[in-house]
């Protein structure tokens, strides 16, 4: 590896990556493909193993809809904090509210291999369950186009999720994000999908 400089970094930098070691790691990570029908199915893997971006070009065109949610476990304390609107940072349930939306938003910049697609529509709410201290989560995303928004709805509760633990994290370091996961969708090639069928 070289500098920017045209130098090799020096050898005995503290943290710097052994390349024969590196090296190693990868190979021991690599994916053979000896039995290619152990990998039908997995549209992200190339033929010869490697990471690929699928080709949505010859999909048609449909509306689709994902939802998920989430559970953020507060306790008691926070919970009541949270609840008064009495949090230092400011209103914890609209800050993750705006901060799942952002988040659903820039999916393809978290998400190394999702589509960047056009949302036509992002939802987020969140509720105070005070049977179990919680914020429950429920993030929707929806878009007309090639590929569905799953993972721009689990992006939009898993920030938001991550907001709330942002926002209180100087009252508890005990929070607990919970059960994040899709719940439904709609459209597109493999058609409709419910958690509860």
């Amino acid at each position: 590896m070289e500098s920017v400089f045209g130098e090799p970094p020096p050898s005995s930098l503290s943290g710097s990556i052994d390349n024969q070691s590196m090296t190693q790691d990868l190979k021991l990570s690599t994916v053979k493909m000896d039995d290619k029908k152990s990998f039908a199915g997995l549209t992200h893997i190339g033929s010869k193993g490697e990471a690929q971006m699928v080709d949505v070009s010859l999909k048609n065109i449909s509306r689709r809809v994902a939802i998920a949610r989430g559970k953020v476990i507060l306790g008691r304390k926070v919970f009541d904090l949270v609840s008064a609107n009495q949090m230092g940072k400011g209103d914890v349930l609209s800050v993750a509210k705006l901060a799942g939306i952002c988040g659903a938003k820039q999916t393809s910049n978290l998400i190394p291999l999702c589509h960047n697609i056009n949302l036509t529509h992002v939802r987020v709410d969140l509720a105070l369950n005070p049977q179990d201290f919680s914020v429950e989560i429920e993030g929707e995303a929806a878009s007309d186009g090639k590929t569905g928004v799953e993972m721009e709805a689990l992006t939009a509760v898993t920030v938001a999720s991550l907001t709330v633990y942002d926002m209180c994290k100087a009252a508890s370091k005990n929070i607990q994000i919970t059960d994040i996961r899709l719940e439904r969708k709609t459209g597109g090639k493999s058609g409709d999908w419910s958690r509860d069928k």
